[in-house]
């Protein structure tokens, strides 16, 4: 089954990011009638490393609006015209109200970006980095007014290695979603997609982030610490250390065995032969590939590192 009359059956799309861009092309590859695209205006001063929906959808002639409130009532009044049959849901940033829920005749529907139930909310991709999991994935679900615990129509598990960056993931998770879309899509049209509910025990929910929150805790050792730098390497804000009132980032960093002798104690920046080292408070320790101080040009290096301090290590701010 398609749509009603013998129609394709015609969906609504609200989307952003790679995963809105790669699961909007499985919907056109598939012949689904996309009435109307929602996605976001860049926000100003955020770094933008993905591809753009509007762009594809300009690219296929589809009516594509950045609406500051979705909920505008004239734009559900167009998509209550249009008679929608799905709407799909694929990295859009904003909670959708009962309204647009209820639209659809045949449901709407959700990819987020982990392995539901776990890491439900905001960022999951970096909250799983940042715990250091072995794997994530993503999840196709059915919506409903509370974020993320709607009934599984599929998911895809990927790999995350011990140095992979929450970018690189997000990229499997990329292609996660896409993977889970098109084996998921014929079942869904034709009516025979078999939906599992969550067991919300299994995980929680996770909020947010905020550059700020990237501080380097004190009492972290080099696995939590290099989990956290990985999470927010760039494009992300950055791991960073407070050092006598100054910013550093932390951007790459490497789990490798002590300097011998390592002066100071606790949290501390060290320079040793031709490396820096960022010191856990417990002796574990991290070379340090790629670091630079807030506001200063070029990257923080052994060969710079006088210029930040004279001796051979310098303790973080408490």
């Amino acid at each position: 089954m398609s749509g009603d009359r013998g129609r394709p059956a015609r969906a609504i799309v609200f989307a952003y990011h790679d995963v809105g861009v790669r699961c909007l092309r499985v919907l056109l590859d598939a012949g689904v009638e996309v009435s109307l695209v929602l996605t976001h205006a860049n926000a100003p001063g955020e770094t933008i490393w993905f591809r753009s929906v509007a762009a594809v959808a300009a690219e296929h002639g589809l009516r594509c609006v950045m609406p500051a409130d979705p909920h505008d009532p004239a734009l559900l009044a167009e998509a209550r015209a249009a008679e929608p049959d799905f709407l799909f849901s694929f990295y859009y940033r904003q909670m959708l109200k009962q309204d647009w829920l209820v639209l659809p005749a045949r449901g709407a529907f959700n990819m987020h970006g982990s392995l539901l139930p776990r890491y439900r909310g905001r960022a999951p991709v970096n909250w799983a980095v940042i715990h250091g999991e072995r794997e994530t994935g993503a999840t196709l679900h059915r919506m409903n007014e509370k974020p993320d615990n709607g009934a599984i129509v599929d998911q895809c598990a990927v790999p995350i290695l011990r140095d992979d960056t929450a970018r690189e993931v997000f990229g499997k998770v990329t292609v996660a979603a896409e993977i889970v879309l098109a084996r998921s899509l014929p079942a869904l049209l034709d009516g025979t997609a078999v939906e599992r509910s969550q067991d919300l025990s299994q995980g929680r929910y996770f909020g947010g982030r905020r550059p700020e929150d990237g501080r380097i805790p004190g009492d972290a050792n080099a696995r939590q610490i290099h989990n956290l730098v990985r999470a927010l390497a760039p494009p992300y804000p950055p791991a960073f250390l407070q050092l006598q009132g100054q910013r550093v980032f932390i951007e790459r960093t490497l789990p490798a065995p002590a300097p011998a002798d390592a002066p100071g104690s606790g949290l501390r920046l060290l320079r040793d032969g031709a490396s820096l080292w960022l010191m856990a408070a417990d002796g574990s320790a991290l070379r340090v590939l790629a670091a630079r101080r807030d506001g200063v040009a070029g990257p923080l290096a052994v060969g710079n590192f006088d210029s930040l301090c004279s001796g051979r290590w310098l303790a973080a701010d408490a």
